[in-house]
């Protein structure tokens, strides 16, 4: 019997995913389990196993092309096995038939990675991800190779037409999207699917032959006197995970009622502790970074107002403090956690960035260790930002961000010195976090980032 192979939620908040590579072709042997490719989701690549055995008969979704999840996207059959009606069925599927979760018996590709629970429960705000694309659609496997019709202006391309389809264009979702984005119109293309239908194969080919696009993205425009040869412009396709940080975006900063509260500390203890730490040993090293978030999680555990999620009809107070630090990584920012921060010592919390950053930048961060997270620093002093506003993470109520560390001439004792400063600014979720409730938690980690020695025990 066949089985078939779906996108998975590889990821708690993954709705559309990526197929970035596949590692099985048509017609390799596929055993249960078998590694058949690479995805990325809003957060990271995972890999998609397999739960079936026989032959790859069938793959359905092209590298480098994204799917909702629970579409079908590839078929494990017999050698001898009939799967026209599977392959088909792929293509002009409802959009909702397509996204609903399969049948036990049909859920054939997940994550080899450990889906371990995070001890903070996934919330609505956290569970939700990007929107998802129409279905992928496939074109019969035999068939006529389209026939460009005649150019003309594009138009939109759901206008009505005298096709004697009730005066629509018949074309699938995915057509419809991608001859939108390229602006073609689809009444100058001729469809190769059932009834004439037009599909991604026929987008495709009126876009290579330039049938019905009036100037291909990115195109040069002619300025009178410039000199300049080659395109204008040019036009990136979004990731998984700028997707998601476009939509969280959006989520936090307009329904929000956010407010900031800036304070200055003094490094020179922090820096000489370092100095002296480092005398110690290579396994005694920190970062100021890494004495930062020591001293953030220490103060979260004394201020449990703070270390909180809003629930839209409650409101959420956490007796373990699971820190979300921002990375940087090229396709967008990403926040892994360090669980029970408050309960590390400083040399573990510096390991644990350190890898938690690494895995970061190279997208191979498992679920458990990006979700679950009850307050976030963003730390942008490496880059010489005196300082900044960090955007809350929802359901987070607070998050805290960190300029660079300077040398400043300050008054001590009535005369002028020169000491290392450094300002930090937090934005509260009002909802939860007054004003005096944010003041409280900024002084309790004034005195413990100004007198160190209380992190260390």
């Amino acid at each position: 019997m066949a089985t078939k192979v779906v996108m998975e939620a590889l990821s708690p908040t993954m709705e559309e995913g990526r197929l970035v590579k596949w590692l099985k072709n048509e017609g390799d042997q596929v055993k249960n389990g078998e590694t058949l490719a690479e995805v990325e989701t809003d957060k990271a690549i995972m890999e998609l196993v397999a739960r079936g055995d026989g032959v790859l008969r069938k793959r359905l979704l092209p590298e480098n092309e994204a799917a909702p999840v629970g579409q079908l996207i590839a078929v494990i059959a017999a050698p001898d096995e009939n799967i026209d009606a599977l392959v088909a069925g792929a293509g002009g599927a409802p959009a909702a038939a397509q996204s609903a979760a399969p049948a036990p018996s049909e859920v054939v590709a997940k994550t080899n990675e450990s889906a371990g629970a995070s001890s903070v429960p996934r919330t609505t705000a956290q569970a939700q991800g990007e929107a998802s694309m129409p279905p992928q659609e496939q074109a019969p496997a035999a068939g006529p190779a389209p026939t460009p019709a005649p150019s003309r202006q594009p138009s939109d391309v759901s206008r009505q037409s005298a096709d004697g389809n009730g005066g629509r264009t018949r074309s699938s979702p995915l057509a419809r999207r991608m001859a939108s984005d390229r602006g073609l119109d689809l009444q100058a293309v001729q469809g190769s699917g059932p009834g004439g239908r037009i599909i991604k194969r026929d987008v495709e080919a009126a876009v290579a032959a330039g049938t019905g696009v009036p100037q291909a993205a990115g195109a040069a425009i002619p300025v009178p006197g410039s000199q300049f040869a080659g395109p204008d412009s040019r036009d990136v396709p979004l990731t998984q995970i700028r997707k998601t940080i476009a939509r969280r975006l959006a989520e936090s900063i307009g329904p929000i009622p956010t407010f900031y509260l800036t304070a200055e500390f003094d490094m020179e203890r922090v820096a000489e502790m370092r100095t002296a730490m480092a005398a110690m040993g290579d396994e005694f090293k920190v970062s100021f970074n890494d004495i930062v978030l020591k001293a953030v999680a220490t103060a979260l555990a004394q201020h449990p107002e703070v270390n909180a999620h809003w629930l839209g009809d409650k409101i959420r107070y956490f007796n373990r403090v699971h820190l979300g630090m921002a990375v940087a990584i090229e396709e967008g920012l990403i926040t892994p956690v360090i669980f029970d921060a408050d309960r590390k010592r400083m040399s573990e919390i510096s390991r644990e960035a350190k890898e938690l950053a690494r895995r970061a930048r190279d997208r191979k961060l498992k679920p458990e260790e990006y979700t679950g997270s009850t307050f976030s620093v963003s730390n942008l002093g490496m880059f010489g930002i005196d300082q900044f506003t960090a955007i809350i993470n929802p359901p987070e109520v607070g998050i805290l961000a960190i300029g660079a560390l300077e040398e400043k001439p300050v008054v001590v004792d009535g005369a002028v010195s020169s000491r290392k400063r450094m300002r930090v600014t937090m934005s509260c979720d009002h909802r939860v976090v007054d004003g005096a409730t944010g003041a409280k938690f900024l002084q309790t980690l004034r005195r413990l980032i100004e007198n160190p020695l209380m992190l260390v025990y």
